[in-house]
């Protein structure tokens, strides 16, 4: 994957508004590959709106530059828009405009290959394109938007809260059109706060906390992380003390004869522990990527 040529390329880029003295973004320096989605994730008002906004150019940054597919975002932003699907936290610009006419208005500002690629989404997603967007539903307004910045196969995606809204079999087509479009190599750059949706759509994820970028990871090593996560049913007493001391143990905790312990590295000398002692029951779970997630928010920042 690492041949991939990268497609955002974001260097030190901060934001501050108007005379406010805290930046809304500081720093901040990412890059995205063709055929990859990157999840920007933190908590509301984090920074991820921010961050879309200066990549789209409507608002400029303060400091530090970024490029797109090789156009600098400033001064290039006429041509970026060509050729990026841009899908924004707020669709509540064209209220008096019905889904169709709206369609119709973006299609000619974009080239667009095929009338019928757009008309395969609109059925996908089954969107009521006979209403004005001021009628729908935030879930409704949120998929005519989606087949906005899909309709003209984009080589590049950048969308804020892309599932905001829709219920989850519409989620599901969603992750579908991400994969189609990364499959041809389009670059997407999407912000959430949920992690489970990132989890199911993202190669790897930005953790972004009060306008920094705490952590980045590849979605594949967490899972990786989260797997070691074993329940031991001992018979006798819990050898705590010594499960502790095992090389790569943390996080032991008991309930009743229960012992719950997340382990990195090699599991040889837990098991020898083991052998000693009268075990009734080893289960291994998947840790939720949930906890991992939430321990980077707590061992970065120290408290929340």
């Amino acid at each position: 994957n690492y041949m991939n040529k990268v497609v955002i390329d974001c260097k030190g880029l901060s934001k501050r508004y108007g005379s406010s003295s805290t930046y809304a973004l500081t720093d901040l320096s990412i890059q995205v590959n063709q055929g990859e989605v990157y999840g920007f994730l933190g908590p509301n008002g984090a920074g991820k709106s921010t961050a879309i906004r200066t990549l789209m150019n409507f608002i400029q940054p303060t400091s530090g530059q970024a490029t797109i597919i090789g156009l600098d975002i400033v001064k290039d932003s006429v041509e970026i828009k060509k050729q990026v699907g841009y899908l924004s936290g707020d669709l509540s610009m064209y209220t008096k405009l019905t889904g169709e006419q709206f369609l119709d208005y973006v299609q000619e500002l974009q080239t667009i290959e095929s009338q019928s690629y757009r008309d395969d989404l609109v059925e996908q997603l089954k969107v009521d394109l006979s209403k004005p967007l001021g009628d729908l539903s935030r879930g409704n307004r949120q998929k005519v938007g989606i087949v906005q910045a899909f309709m003209h196969k984009p080589a590049v995606l950048i969308l804020d809260e892309p599932t905001s809204g829709l219920d989850p079999l519409m989620q599901e087509v969603f992750y579908e059109l991400l994969r189609e479009s990364t499959q041809r190599g389009a670059a997407v750059f999407a912000s959430s706060h949920i992690l489970g949706e990132v989890q199911r759509m993202c190669d790897r994820v930005g953790i972004i906390r009060d306008g920094k970028l705490v952590a980045e990871r590849r979605i594949a090593d967490m899972t990786k992380e989260a797997a070691q996560t074993f329940d031991i049913t001992f018979a006798d007493k819990a050898p705590i003390a010594s499960l502790k001391k095992i090389n790569g143990v943390k996080d032991v905790t008991q309930r009743g004869p229960v012992v719950t312990l997340h382990i990195n590295g090699e599991l040889a000398p837990l098991f020898s522990l083991l052998s000693k002692h009268h075990v009734s029951k080893i289960d291994t779970r998947n840790l939720d990527l949930e906890e991992v997630f939430l321990r980077f928010y707590e061992e970065e920042g120290g408290s929340k």
